[in-house]
């Protein structure tokens, strides 16, 4: 690829690859009871190209999360960040002093998942390097996880729980007044965790172990009433999963994110363990009845949004792929989400600048809450090295 234009290269098997991902260059419309649908106009998706006077070694480890340069990394085109009638995607290629460059994308989230923009990503980077067809076709059939008839809710869905009587302590926060921290874990950190657990427990992923830590941290930096209802919502990827006959190709959001409740109090005295069993709880009730509940509760209440006071949720992205992507010129430095939100955080894989392997995780929170979450964390980490901060309020 030497001598290309990344930021043209792209552009064109951009091109290409809608002639097979066409939807993603319509456009949402809302029909009855708010039923999400695609009008397949052609309008295409937005492409910027741009130029930074940096290099990739200046920006060091501020590349991941919270990067402090994202709105110039992915420009917001005015006007079109809407979920009806906007474009479907916005793509930036920016081109470094180095030679290198950054490669940054915005979704609708309703059309895709991580898995199902991967698909996307990865069939753009074949046609970069010279395919004619993607080597995974993609596959629509959204009828696969459509809503029964007559639709039915048959599980108990503590995600989508109406919460107006709370004591007060469930803090809003404004998206304006946040401070933006991604705090890395490398292995010895991790170890020292899974060091405090039980043998009782059973195995446990690294994402339940860190999940839970940070869950429990958050909700004590939050000062929140003993009696207070929580909750945190981890999404669980249908894909591969037994009894769910997805076909290879599907780009579609296919997950689902059951809430583990308790008492804040109850999460905030426990020892670690207690929280990494709300989370496997939880888990365990995914199941295929599950996600036609799901289906058909969209249907019921007129697709309603998840619950917001009291609630965290999460995606784990470790295995996702954003890593792995290749346009031709290799593997991104980092390949993952480019930021937090108020409710929402993510868990990736992360190298830093000293060549250290860990899991990153990119937080928000109120500035006063930020700085009791970081105190709660050290002093839960007392006994091994301190979890390194690794960027700075935006």
């Amino acid at each position: 690829m030497k001598g290309k234009d990344p930021a043209k290269v792209i552009k064109e098997a951009l091109g290409k690859v809608l002639v097979y991902y066409y939807p993603f260059a319509g456009r949402l419309i809302e029909g009855d009871n708010r039923k999400l649908m695609v009008d397949c106009t052609g309008e295409g998706v937005l492409f910027i190209e741009a130029n930074a006077d940096t290099t990739l070694e200046n920006l060091g480890d501020s590349i991941q999360p919270m990067c402090p340069c994202y709105e110039e990394l992915l420009y917001d085109v005015p006007g079109s960040g809407g979920i009806l009638r906007s474009p479907l995607i916005l793509i930036q290629v920016t081109r470094l002093m180095c030679g290198g460059f950054i490669f940054a994308l915005r979704l609708n989230h309703t059309m895709s998942d991580a898995p199902g923009l991967v698909q996307f990503i990865n069939a753009i980077s074949e046609m970069a390097q010279g395919l004619s067809v993607p080597s995974l076709l993609p596959i629509w059939q959204r009828e696969l996880l459509n809503a029964r008839n007559p639709p039915r809710i048959t599980r108990i869905h503590h995600e989508y729980e109406e919460v107006t009587n709370t004591k007060g302590t469930l803090m809003a926060m404004d998206e304006n007044n946040l401070a933006h921290r991604s705090f890395f874990f490398d292995l010895k950190e991790i170890r020292a965790l899974r060091n405090r657990l039980p043998a009782s427990l059973g195995a446990c992923s690294t994402f339940e172990v860190l999940i839970a830590y940070v869950w429990r941290c958050r909700t004590i930096a939050f000062a929140v009433d003993p009696d207070e209802v929580v909750r945190i919502s981890c999404i669980i990827n249908m894909r591969g999963k037994r009894g769910f006959d997805l076909p290879p190709g599907y780009y579609g959001n296919a997950f689902v994110y059951p809430a583990s409740i308790t008492k804040a109090g109850m999460l905030c005295k426990n020892p670690l363990e207690y929280a990494i069993r709300l989370l496997k709880k939880a888990k365990a009730e995914m199941s295929q009845e599950y996600m036609k509940s799901v289906a058909d509760l969209m249907v019921i209440k007129g697709r309603p949004s998840f619950t917001l006071p009291g609630n965290y949720l999460i995606s784990d992205l470790t295995h996702a792929g954003f890593g792995e992507v290749d346009f031709g010129w290799g593997k991104p430095v980092y390949g993952g989400a480019a930021r937090a939100l108020s409710n929402v955080s993510f868990c990736m894989r992360f190298r830093n600048s000293k060549g250290e392997e860990g899991n990153v995780i990119p937080i928000c929170l109120p500035p006063p809450v930020m700085e009791r979450f970081e105190q709660e964390l050290k002093r839960m980490t007392k006994e091994a090295e301190p979890v390194r901060l690794i960027t700075s309020k935006l």
